[in-house]
């Protein structure tokens, strides 16, 4: 479910502070702008013109926490000023976008806006930003402590080797070992073995 925001109701969703240069933004570009509540796995979209009268459009997850939302719709804008440089013509998380993500994020950093614990995963994110933020695993950590605490749930890296997790999809895990940068599982209905982010969140399944 997508609902337009209204301006004068976006600064709930936003840092203390950060609404003016956001606005700026919005309105510069004249962006069309929604949030949704009820999707999981895509934080955030954009889309461009589409030379029928739409012009850009953001989405962005409602549900996030304050700095996870605008570090999302960040993402988003800095998708928009890149397409307004290239058109389509560099890849969609290449270091076209990188530049423009990184500048953006410039202006928001050293102003006493974010926590400090956000601002350094930030300010480290800054030299080389992930394709999101579910990709930077620091950076997911660290916003991960402002979300609303989830009764029983966890990231795979905080279940104990042989664990039971459930997925959200209602799937039911068995945590193995570390491989590389990824968690080896048993699916237990299956007996398969998929890997896992380590900042993946899953729900702990106890065993009775």
């Amino acid at each position: 479910m997508k609902k337009e925001a209204p301006l004068n109701t976006l600064a709930s969703y936003l840092p203390e502070g950060t609404f003016g240069q956001v606005m700026e933004f919005l309105t510069t570009y004249k962006v069309h702008l929604t949030i949704t509540r009820e999707r999981s796995s895509i934080l955030g979209d954009y889309r461009h013109p589409d030379g029928q009268g739409k012009g850009h459009r953001i989405s962005v997850n409602g549900s996030l926490n304050k700095y996870s939302f605008l570090l999302t719709l960040l993402h988003e804008i800095a998708h928009l000023t890149t397409f307004n440089k290239y058109a389509n013509r560099v890849a969609a998380h290449g270091k076209e976008w990188k530049q423009e993500f990184s500048y953006i994020l410039h202006g928001f950093v050293g102003k006493s806006l974010l926590p400090t614990d956000v601002e350094k995963a930030v300010r480290q994110s800054m030299a080389n930003p992930a394709a999101s933020s579910c990709a930077d695993e620091n950076l997911l950590r660290v916003l991960k402590n402002y979300d609303r605490q989830k009764e029983n749930h966890f990231f795979v890296e905080q279940v104990p080797l042989g664990g039971l997790f459930k997925t959200k999809d209602g799937r039911v895990f068995r945590r193995g070992a570390r491989i590389r940068k990824r968690y080896r599982c048993e699916e237990v209905a299956s007996q398969r073995w998929y890997l896992f982010s380590p900042v993946y969140e899953v729900e702990l399944v106890e065993v009775l």
